[in-house]
């Protein structure tokens, strides 16, 4: 069974910083695209970071030059790194990726890690 179990959250004064890990488990052939979500009270879930497979990355506007999305191939692990954290980046954070074997691709989701930002 495929799982994606995320780390790293927790509670930081604004101007902080955090990582974020996701590691996948279970047999799923290949990882092609990974990316952060997140979703804060009363709002709609949001694309934050992805990164390809080739290692092509896309970021939201707000969070452009503060975030950083990497990955860890041989580790099966993708992060990302979030500095000059806001009030505002406070949500829950969910991992994705598309997983699978070529002729079947899913999209799996972690269970999610909350960020706190604040003082």
């Amino acid at each position: 069974q495929v799982q994606l179990v995320e780390s790293g959250g927790g509670l930081v004064e604004p101007g902080g910083s955090l990582r974020l890990s996701c590691a996948a488990s279970g047999s799923f052939g290949g990882i092609y695209a990974m990316g952060w979500y997140r979703q804060a009270p009363g709002k709609q879930r949001e694309s934050v970071a992805t990164i390809t497979s080739g290692g092509s990355t896309n970021y939201a506007e707000s969070v452009k030059g503060r975030f950083t999305i990497s990955r860890d191939n041989a580790k099966n692990t993708w992060y990302l790194v979030m500095n000059s954290l806001k009030p505002e980046d406070t949500a829950v954070y969910y991992c994705n990726a598309d997983l699978g074997p070529w002729w079947s691709v899913r999209t799996y989701w972690g269970q999610g890690t909350q960020v706190t930002v604040s003082s």
